[in-house]
């Protein structure tokens, strides 16, 4: 399967709070959650909905895995709760013991080794969304085959970033890009290994 990141961002990286409550995440003193209310237009939505419609597994990090589950998880009905309803869903954790979500599978150990499995199974497409924290280490060991990313038209200012401020180097293939109606950029990228740097 491809390794797919999906990740909603603001013009500054940030990707800490970005759901619908504005305390959603208030690790570090965070206080300008819900950022990504209202971004969007409905041909952006439209295709966020096809694109959790075309995974074949999920993975995530614990934290987005229990946004998720609380939300997502409950509405079946939902074109988006249908998609990870019906598809296997991982999680990284070392703390996670019983897993409510139906079809959840707990990931423990040699997490990349356990990656490495996944991607080798026949299917098209394993889909993190969010998980900032988790698509940071996958990054860091090659694990990644595409990155959605949506930057949305804010600066925050503060909160976690979906890119340290030092960390290994990546360069990006650009696949595909577009701006919606309200100033979202939807951009789809390939990694393609280390940059070239200019010599003096």
């Amino acid at each position: 399967m491809k390794l797919t990141t999906v990740t909603q961002l603001t013009i500054d990286g940030v990707v800490q709070g970005n759901g619908g409550a504005s305390d959603e995440d208030r690790r570090n003193g965070f206080d300008r959650g819900g950022w990504v209310k209202g971004a969007g237009d409905d041909a952006t939505r439209a295709f966020i909905t096809r694109i959790y419609q075309r995974a074949d597994a999920f993975l995530f990090g614990r934290r987005t895995y229990d946004l998720f589950a609380g939300s997502w998880g409950v509405l079946p009905g939902h074109p988006i709760g249908a998609a990870l309803e019906a598809a296997p869903k991982y999680v990284a954790s070392t703390t996670l013991a019983t897993p409510e979500w139906a079809g959840t599978t707990v990931l423990r150990g040699d997490l990349a080794a356990a990656v490495r499995e996944l991607k080798a199974k026949p299917g098209g497409e394993l889909q993190v969304h969010g998980s900032g924290t988790l698509t940071r280490w996958l990054l860091a060991y090659d694990l990644v085959d595409e990155m959605i990313l949506l930057v949305v038209p804010v600066i925050l200012g503060q909160g976690a970033r979906l890119f340290p401020e030092n960390g290994p180097d990546r360069r990006l293939d650009l696949l595909e890009s577009w701006v919606d109606s309200k100033g979202v950029t939807i951009q789809v990228h390939r990694p393609a290994g280390r940059p070239r740097y200019a010599t003096a």
